[in-house]
């Protein structure tokens, strides 16, 4: 089987190294964007490994931008939500996300060039994915436990505009399972893409109104990269490094090859934290938070 190496594609800069992250991604500008609370303190949980947790609320946050190795900084004032998600917006803007909330609380916070915030707003809870495209497009999807109790999670799928006005929300056409929860998302400008349980189909939504859903071979996937009608679908079938390259025709995704994804050194790719779909790419980082790589179509 043909191997895919990982690329490197950012770092976070070593004076950061005693820094805790809440949150990191890749941007619509392929910037990697690490966002720093310098008084924080891990957290044990239940399951899985700490995490860090603010030590008072509000609070400053550094924000890290890493833009094709030029490393710049932006400091974001009163920050008043537990950060699990962050994002860039045009005209120099940044979205701050807090992915589990109580009913009714805004978990969504907007931050002007001058790193005040600008407005807050209600997405819901249970975020699994919170990506925005460089049109003033915010995509949020979301799992089960949202979807279950929550009302604008309910739908699985939510647009908003960059000021936080819902834009657009997901309804399962007659036949076809609503989300339950969404497993791989991928968000280029103007239009998203979605595997979610329980049947896995591809959905296709973009911003002009077309949705298309497409059946597909691949089974619970983590990561998805998209160019024209090429999809490639990272994981699945039980098989975490597994990459099945497709093409996709009016209404099913059909399986082209299938390739090893590995480390750039060639070692096997083991544990990876939920993948970045950005059109035809796909960024993804280990255990730690410092470090991106990057596959593509």
């Amino acid at each position: 089987m043909r191997k895919v190496a990982l690329r490197s594609h950012a770092l976070l800069p070593r004076q950061y190294d005693h820094r805790r992250v809440l949150a990191t991604t890749v941007d619509a500008w392929d910037r990697a964007l690490w966002l720093i609370c310098p008084d924080a303190e891990l957290e044990p949980r239940s399951y899985g490994s700490s995490y860090p947790r603010p030590r008072n609320y509000p609070y400053d946050a550094l924000l890290v931008i890493d833009d094709g190795g030029t490393v710049r900084e932006r400091t974001l004032h009163d920050v008043s939500v537990r950060v699990s998600d962050v994002d860039a917006l045009p005209n120099g803007r940044f979205l701050l996300v807090q992915g589990r909330v109580s009913r009714g609380e805004r978990n969504a916070q907007v931050y002007g060039r001058d790193g005040r915030r600008r407005r807050a707003f209600q997405m819901g809870d249970a975020i699994e994915f919170m990506l925005a495209d460089r049109r003033n497009h915010v995509w949020s999807a979301y799992f089960d436990e949202g979807v279950y109790a929550d009302p604008i999670s309910a739908a699985g799928l939510v647009r908003w505009d960059s000021g936080g006005r819902q834009e657009w929300r997901y309804s399962a056409p007659e036949g076809v399972e609503y989300i339950d929860t969404i497993y791989a998302f991928n968000v280029d400008d103007g239009v998203a893409w979605a595997s979610y349980y329980p049947t896995f189909p591809l959905l296709e939504v973009r911003t002009n109104g077309r949705t298309r859903i497409r059946t597909s071979p691949v089974v619970a996937p983590r990561g998805l990269a998209v160019h024209g009608e090429e999809i490639v679908m990272l994981g699945g079938n039980r098989q975490h490094d597994r990459l099945h390259r497709c093409r996709m025709t009016g209404h099913e995704v059909l399986l082209v090859e299938e390739a090893q994804l590995t480390r750039p050194d060639g070692a096997p790719l083991k544990r990876y934290a939920s993948p970045v779909g950005r059109g035809r790419h796909l960024y993804l980082r280990g255990s730690s938070t410092r470090q991106w790589f990057v596959t593509d179509i």
